[in-house]
């Protein structure tokens, strides 16, 4: 008979810590769960309202080489690189300018190659408003991993320079410059002249498919009631379309977008 009933007592001890655990367990879920559910509670009011937004990025895809020799029966090609300029348009969602959507602090932040190409050192620089499209490689310019713009009112800016106008007037341009796809390089086919654009890569045997890119990298806002807001864009490096590639030349994309700019802060 005490067997018996030490076996029942020992059952019901048992069964009752498994309930207690059950409860306290479902209880801790509970509680993390209202935490995850309340910690996107500030971050849902902050964003009820859009301010900042991407509509149109423009890109431009073309090559060229720093260096070139020449003789009577032959070109060198040194230090023959693949360029792609990008113009980001920043609006506000309310055409009229006020506080909340005009700026005081931009950057550019972490930096990412999610796709390297093959062949080349892949390198994103700041790019001049009036040198797009234009062939350039200014190691002044490279962008390291972080750029931070000049912010201005006036009516005048040397656009060559990191600045933007405080109320989204100039677009963000950047250069993706994939260098040192060759060097050395001897063409000895002079009767063909060369052209120094994207067509100097398939005299030069560099597949497309050798350089694809595809890149990423933040665009941080501050506006002028110091809201912080961030988006993330990302970059397919064009060189071919359906009926056109840099080996032609160039090539030029508009690129409608929706990239909407998060407030954090």
């Amino acid at each position: 008979m005490n067997k018996k009933l030490f076996i029942i007592t020992a059952i019901t001890f048992i069964l009752v810590i498994i309930m207690i655990a059950f409860t306290l367990l479902s209880f801790n879920k509970l509680i993390l769960k209202n935490n995850f559910e309340n910690s996107f509670i500030p971050f849902s009011t902050m964003n009820e309202k859009e301010i900042f937004k991407i509509e149109k990025i423009i890109l431009f895809s073309s090559s060229d080489s720093k260096n070139k020799t020449s003789s009577a029966n032959h070109f060198t090609i040194q230090n023959l690189f693949q360029y792609t300029d990008i113009a980001i348009f920043l609006s506000s969602v309310e055409e009229e300018k006020t506080f909340e959507n005009t700026l005081k602090k931009v950057e550019i932040k972490n930096i990412r190659y999610n796709t390297e190409p093959e062949v080349g050192i892949p390198n994103l620089y700041f790019k001049g408003f009036n040198q797009f499209a234009k062939s350039e490689l200014n190691e002044d310019n490279l962008i390291p991993d972080y750029l931070e713009f000049i912010i201005t009112s006036e009516e005048t800016a040397d656009l060559n320079t990191p600045i933007l106008y405080n109320n989204l007037a100039n677009p963000i341009t950047l250069s993706y410059i994939n260098s040192n796809i060759k060097s050395d390089y001897t063409i000895t086919n002079t009767n063909i002249p060369i052209t120094y654009d994207g067509s100097l890569l398939k005299r030069c045997n560099v597949s497309l498919e050798s350089i694809g890119c595809n890149l990423s990298f933040d665009i941080y806002i501050t506006n002028n009631l110091n809201q912080e807001f961030k988006s993330t864009i990302h970059i397919d490096i064009p060189l071919s379309t359906h009926d056109k590639s840099i080996y032609d030349g160039n090539i030029t994309l508009n690129n409608n977008t929706n990239y909407i700019f998060y407030r954090f802060n």
